[in-house]
């Protein structure tokens, strides 16, 4: 059958005889703008911006709202201060902003982290969790920073934003079960940092928070930079 839409994107295809054509070649433009090259600025939140820029994109999540009503699962197009939406298809990518990891639609929803993607909807995952971390006073101190249950840990990795105070000579990187896992004997200076790769890659089956103690002392005060990474496997659907 005929269509006034190309098949991937969706963009529309001038007819013989269009009156103002420069309309629709415009539209496919701006989607052609947006979806290539891939980039969401979310997948997770359900209301539009206040301020449409062109050529954003944002994968609508179930529950669209405002804008985006009705729109689940679409790709929401910033275009001439409104949207376009253009459905995902199978094994299309994308880089997820705020959750700083590539993505690949699995026919259902965006996977952000996937490596691999079976047609039976195993696969396996990339992840990460960061956050800038003001020091608690006393001795250690778990942050907001959480390794999930079921992840094979690579690493985690920091660096001082603002000089860390207190008694203290160094500082610990750690879990509950290891408060030295991925350092000890940390600098305390503004950019000061630490690599914390593992020799052996470890998974946690709870999930566990990153903890940092205090070396030689107890914090008073100061800011870190955090990040933990790791591997995951998805289950068949």
């Amino acid at each position: 059958m005929p269509t006034n839409e190309t098949t991937r994107l969706a963009m529309p295809l001038l007819q013989p005889a269009q009156a103002q054509k420069h309309v629709t070649v415009n539209e496919a433009l701006m989607r052609l703008d947006g979806l290539v090259n891939l980039v969401l600025q979310s997948v997770t939140r359900q209301q539009p911006p206040e301020v449409v820029f062109d050529g954003q994109c944002w994968g609508v999540p179930a529950g669209g709202a405002a804008g985006w009503s009705g729109q689940d699962g679409k790709i929401a197009i910033g275009a001439n201060g409104g949207w376009q939406f253009v459905a995902p298809a199978v094994g299309m990518r994308a880089f997820v902003v705020d959750r700083g990891l590539n993505a690949v639609h699995d026919g259902q929803d965006w996977q952000a982290g996937a490596h691999t993607a079976g047609v039976l909807g195993s696969g396996m995952n990339c992840g990460m969790a960061e956050a800038e971390v003001d020091i608690v006073a006393g001795n250690s101190f778990d942050t907001p920073v959480v390794i999930p249950a079921s992840a094979l840990v690579i690493g985690a990795v920091a660096r001082v934003k603002q000089t860390i105070t207190g008694s203290l000579s160094s500082w610990r990187l750690g879990t509950g079960d290891a408060d030295d896992r991925f350092g000890q004997g940390l600098g305390l200076s503004q950019d000061s940092w630490a690599q914390g790769i593992l020799g052996t890659p470890m998974t946690y089956y709870q999930p566990a928070a990153l903890r940092m103690t205090a070396e030689g002392g107890e914090f008073v005060g100061g800011r870190v930079s955090l990040a933990v990474h790791w591997l995951s496997l998805r289950l068949p659907m």
